[in-house]
């Protein structure tokens, strides 16, 4: 985690020379069953064109060494229609037990927003927005009637959704996302995967997922106030999976400014399966800068 520190701080350094803004993030995720931490920045390069850098680190009980992960987000605003995309790499991840190999994970997550009302007269807008992703895993492979397999497995995620916002106070949020098995699912019973699946879908939850999700339903609403940079908001999400329990996840949180250039973002996520037999409370603070 230093040399992606180091590199992380490079970057931003040589980058704020050139570019018209950066906006620099840290943060922490924790719960009993890991601890993350994050930080990233995100530059300005012209008008319409935004570059950023990720990484974070994840300590889970699950495994013996940290899980690291880099990121690197382009996006492009062309007025009504927004496209970002975002490569990432899950460094290899050694494994401690003869059976299984070392886990690693890459892919890249697109998604294209469009406008569709613009109306600045009474401060109603809203967006459609449609996201695909793709990830090639290293892990091992789990089944149900036949032995455990060493090998890379692939995923696809495919999400639609729109936002709707109205009179520079409320936001609501709508979202579908399915999950496609190229390499099959039938009879998979689970992957030894470093891979977290909000790295191919927002899943509206503060956790990692390394199950292996069908499909999830969300919603968030946001109360703004514009005038002070402040928000408070609520989320909700439904998933199936293949190889788990069905699970629900409730979240809310509160942004504000903590001064000139900076704000803070602390909430909270409670999960549970819908039979209740697995339990998750997680918290998330994060610390962004302006300059």
């Amino acid at each position: 985690m230093k040399k992606i520190t180091s590199l992380f701080l490079f970057m931003v350094l040589a980058c704020h020379a050139s570019a018209r803004t950066v906006d620099v993030a840290a943060s922490y995720v924790g719960a009993s069953h890991f601890d993350q931490a994050r930080i990233g920045a995100t530059m300005a390069l012209t008008l319409n064109t935004l570059v950023g850098f990720q990484a974070q680190t994840s300590h889970e009980h699950v495994f013996k060494d940290p899980v690291y992960s880099v990121a690197v987000p382009v996006t492009l605003d062309l007025d009504i229609v927004r496209i970002n995309v975002r490569p990432f790499y899950y460094f290899k991840n050694k494994s401690h037990e003869a059976a299984y190999q070392d886990a690693s994970a890459f892919g890249v997550h697109g998604q294209l927003r469009m406008t569709l009302l613009d109306d600045t007269v009474n401060d109603v807008y809203t967006y459609a927005f449609i996201t695909a992703a793709a990830a090639r895993q290293k892990g091992t492979v789990f089944f149900d009637a036949r032995p455990d397999e060493n090998r890379y497995y692939s995923q696809a995620a495919y999400m639609v959704g729109m936002s709707h916002a109205m009179y520079n106070a409320f936001q609501l949020e709508l979202a579908g996302t399915v999950f496609q098995y190229p390499d099959g699912i039938s009879g998979v019973k689970g992957v030894r995967s470093i891979l977290d699946q909000q790295s191919l879908a927002n899943l509206q939850t503060l956790d990692i997922v390394h199950q292996l999700p069908r499909y999830a339903v969300g919603a968030r609403l946001t109360r703004m106030w514009l005038e002070n940079g402040s928000s408070l908001y609520v989320g909700y999400r439904y998933g199936e999976f293949y190889n788990v329990e069905d699970e629900y996840s409730v979240m809310a949180g509160n942004s504000f400014p903590l001064g000139k250039g900076m704000a803070m973002d602390i909430a909270y996520n409670h999960v549970r399966t819908v039979h209740n037999r697995n339990k998750r409370d997680i918290v998330y603070v994060q610390l962004t800068a302006s300059f």
